[in-house]
């Protein structure tokens, strides 16, 4: 999971996707104009609730993913938490890939 921004014409909105990283596809996303964690809790609570429980949910150190709430949400599921180092973009890359189509193809 990470969150990226896309800018508009005043100020920015910021857009989470869960994906899986053995079929690279986009099990959830939301779109928020806050950087809150709720929109990003949406989004895994829909990930589970269409695709189950993975063994392993994988994030960046962002403070929405550090939070205490998205923490609870992942270990009340029983899910391992893995997140990258910091500053290591090859740990997400999948997930970058995509953020790179949306903004030059779609955006």
């Amino acid at each position: 999971m990470d969150i990226t921004y896309i800018p508009m014409a005043r100020g920015f909105v910021y857009l989470a996707a869960v994906i899986d990283w053995f079929s690279r596809r986009v099990l959830a996303w939301r779109l928020s104009i806050s950087m809150a964690v709720d929109f990003c809790i949406e989004a895994v609570e829909e990930a589970l609730a269409k695709h189950g429980r993975p063994e392993i949910f994988n994030t960046d150190q962002g403070s929405q993913f550090t939070s205490i709430d998205f923490i609870k949400l992942l270990t009340d599921n029983g899910i391992a938490i893995s997140m990258d180092g910091k500053g290591a973009w090859r740990d997400n890359v999948f997930v970058e890939r995509l953020w790179r189509s949306v903004k030059h193809e779609e955006v």
